[in-house]
């Protein structure tokens, strides 16, 4: 027995320095760059493929089947002159003993020097398109080649194992030093580059955690920009449960360029990646995301990854100064009034989605002192269709409004000096002349829609606010519903309250011609006039609560363009008013007193006027509204008139008559106390200048106390005449000789 067992192992030691011989003989008497010219046809011939070696292929057999290749390119075959990738050195061995058991161990893999250079032309054909096809026909274009395989049948999945197992991995590592790919689309003028590629792995084997780190730098030409990037991880896989997880996966980096102008984006990301293709799902847990001052952290799930992708997931982002991080970014905000605004946002949301659409529900989102809760949602990223449906408690609207521009402030300044000489030179005793009609013009000429925006717009909007300051007002209750669609905007609802009034308006806007037509329609109910009128230099100088009904049109593009256009017709009222600062009663007891031929003796009791309502209607006409039935009720008065609001100036033009009523109180002055003989007698005024006055406007009309003072003189003459000759002559001459006084 030892005997046999000696002459086994030298039988099994012979043929085992056999086989060493003959792969001995076969690496050193057998040299594969003899052959080169067969290799290159069979990679032209089976995979369309122009394999050009220009360096020597390095070989063993055994016990490692090795490769090793230096200065290589590639082409298709359509296109040989043009190689779309170059390799320096491409060196693998694999085990040869274990290929028996349908295992791969290999030792290190090395790759260095790939490039790659991808190009599309005019057409859309990729230049590496044709490889794996097989060869053209003679005479045959690569685009009729490309038809062919299409209209063909599929090429045929690759041979299954019959055990249904694939090949076993077992791979030292895999290196990549120095790669570069480069893409090019002629159509699209695109172009995209990732350079300094280095990638490097540890032991691959599957179900095992693999070591990786992947670095490169970026750029591209639409827009202009830089990045460098780092990844790393630990990969797992197995291949039978179409698994794959990236563990720990850490992505840093910087990017530069045109969007940024200037200025540097630090980003990083964490979390664990995991990608099931049997249950077509692929998820991110664990997601931490850094952008400059940016934080987040969430996780995101996609389903259905072969046919209809679908995003869900969660979000948060930590509170962080939104103003420095899009300066940060080189992004410019719009001018505001209050540069501190949006130093607060905060911001809570489930996410949803798909490949066109991006959902944010179940948002709650904090900005500055505002706090919005409900959703926002971009339904078709190709239409930019925006979907707004928010509720929030409070929102001070002017703090991110513009501020005036300087035109605007010149014309205000111009303005309000006018109106303070003419209120100088009105004084109170109501002596001096009527003032004269405003000349400065009181609207901004700058563009306010941006129109090219509104027509690609298309928005469905419903937001409801608890509190609106607004041009310092605070609204509340406030709910606005708008939409926008092809170049039609629609404010469906616009409704709220200040103080205890209401209000309601709708409106339409049309920007498709190339001058926009507008539509206004407006309802208030008890809204205060006084927080719209002052100002932080002037009181108001009307007080009440004010009922509107509006219908207006108008066209163009700015506010004097709006104002000029101006048509419509409009109804108001105003309840419990008072005109401040301007007593018509103590007017009124001046030109008693001068037909009484007294001095007034005390001053005047208060220095307002209050009266019941004021009412009437307008027809506007280009700017200009004519109000022909202004009626008002002051306690013993009634007041009624007619006159012209020029709205592009601001000015007014009114004539007014004051009929006493036989207020029967006790009056300030013996000097105007009220002869029975004036009741029913239209007092005139005359109200002409800046709107701004208010009834600082308004003077005796001269021409007008004529004719009063003729009517009472007649009357009196009337009255000695009846005295004097009662029944003595006809009725016929009475009647004739009072005609004659009076005229």
């Amino acid at each position: 027995m030892k005997a046999l067992g000696k002459i086994l192992g030298l039988f099994f030691l012979g043929l085992l320095l056999i086989i060493v011989a003959l792969g001995f003989a076969l690496t050193h008497l057998f040299d594969p760059n003899d052959y080169k010219d067969e290799i290159r046809q069979l990679a032209r011939d089976k995979a369309n493929l122009e394999l050009t070696l220009n360096g020597d292929i390095g070989w063993s057999l055994f016990p490692w089947l090795g490769l090793e290749l230096t200065d290589a390119t590639l082409a298709s075959a359509s296109t040989p002159d043009k190689p779309f990738a170059n390799l320096r050195l491409l060196g693998l061995s694999v085990r040869v003993l274990p290929l028996l058991r349908k295992e791969v161990q290999m030792s290190d893999i090395r790759v260095d020097g790939l490039n790659l250079d991808l190009q599309r032309d005019e057409n859309g054909h990729g230049n590496w398109e044709d490889v794996g096809r097989p060869a053209a026909k003679p005479g045959e274009t690569p685009a009729e080649q490309t038809a062919a395989n299409d209209a063909g049948q599929a090429p045929s999945e690759p041979a299954q194992d019959s055990g249904g197992q694939p090949i076993k991995l077992d791979i030292d590592s895999l290196i990549v030093n120095g790669a570069r790919v480069d893409y090019r689309d002629a159509q699209k003028g695109q172009q995209f580059s990732a350079e300094s590629i280095q990638l490097t792995t540890g032991a691959i084997r599957e179900g095992a955690g693999v070591p990786i780190k992947l670095s490169a730098f970026f750029g591209s030409n639409q827009p202009v920009m830089r990045a460098r990037t780092e990844l790393q991880g630990e990969l797992r896989f197995d291949r039978v449960l179409k698994r794959y997880q990236l563990e720990d996966a850490r992505l840093s980096g910087e990017a530069s360029g045109e969007p940024f102008n200037g200025q540097t984006l630090t980003y990083a990301a964490q979390g664990q990646l995991l990608v099931d293709l049997a249950a077509q799902v692929a998820e991110w847990n664990g997601l931490k995301l850094s952008a400059n001052q940016l934080r987040a952290l969430g996780e995101l799930k996609v389903r259905d990854l072969q046919s209809e992708p679908k995003l869900s997931g969660g979000l948060s982002v930590a509170p962080v100064n939104l103003r420095e991080f899009l300066a940060s970014l080189g992004q410019k905000l719009p001018p505001m009034s209050d540069e501190k605004t949006l130093a607060q946002f905060e911001m809570v949301t489930q996410l949803g989605g798909t490949a066109n659409s991006l959902s944010l529900d179940e948002l709650t989102l904090k900005l500055d002192d505002s706090t919005f809760t409900g959703k926002l949602a971009v339904a078709d990223f190709a239409k930019q269709a925006l979907r707004v449906q928010l509720k929030g408690d409070k929102l001070d609207l002017d703090r991110y409004l513009p501020p005036a521009g300087k035109d605007n402030k010149d014309a205000d300044s111009a303005r309000k000096a006018e109106v303070r000489e003419t209120v100088a030179n009105a004084g109170q005793a109501g002596t001096t002349p009527v003032p004269n009609a405003p000349t400065q013009h009181a609207w901004s000429s700058s563009e306010v829609l941006p129109i090219p925006t509104l027509r690609k717009l298309d928005l469905q909007a419903n937001l409801t606010l608890e509190q609106l300051t607004l041009q310092k007002q605070a609204l509340s209750n406030v709910s606005l519903k708008a939409r926008s669609q092809g170049g039609a905007l629609n404010l469906e609802e616009l409704r709220g309250n200040l103080g205890n009034g209401s209000f309601a308006i709708k409106a339409d806007a049309d920007v498709r011609p190339a001058v926009p037509v507008l539509s206004l329609h407006t309802q208030l109910s008890g809204m205060p006039v006084e927080p719209f009128l002052k100002d932080q230099q002037r009181p108001s100088p009307l007080k009440g609560l004010l009922d509107l009904n509006s219908d207006l049109t108008t066209s163009g593009n700015s506010q004097k363009a709006w104002v000029d256009a101006l048509n419509g017709t409009a109804s108001f009222m105003l309840k419990d008013g008072v005109l401040v600062d301007a007593n018509l009663e103590q007017q009124l007891c001046r030109g008693i007193s001068t037909l009484n031929r007294k001095q007034l003796s005390s001053e005047p009791r208060s220095k307002d006027t209050p009266f019941e309502r004021l009412q009437g209607s307008l027809s506007i006409r280009n700017g200009v509204a004519n109000n022909p039935d202004l009626q008002a009720r002051i306690p013993g008065l009634s007041v009624a008139g007619n006159g012209d609001v020029d709205l592009r100036v601001l000015g007014l033009d009114y004539r007014v008559g004051i009929t006493i009523e036989g207020d029967q109180r006790e009056m300030p002055d013996p000097a105007c106390e009220v002869n029975q003989r004036y009741a029913g007698i239209a007092w005139p005024l005359h109200c002409r200048g800046p709107l701004e006055l208010g009834a600082k406007a308004c003077r005796l009309d001269q021409e007008g106390m004529g004719k009063v003072a003729a009517k009472l003189a007649g009357d009196r003459i009337n009255e000695k005449l009846e005295e004097k000759l009662g029944d003595k002559v006809s009725p016929e001459l009475k009647d004739a000789l009072k005609g004659l006084f009076k005229r």
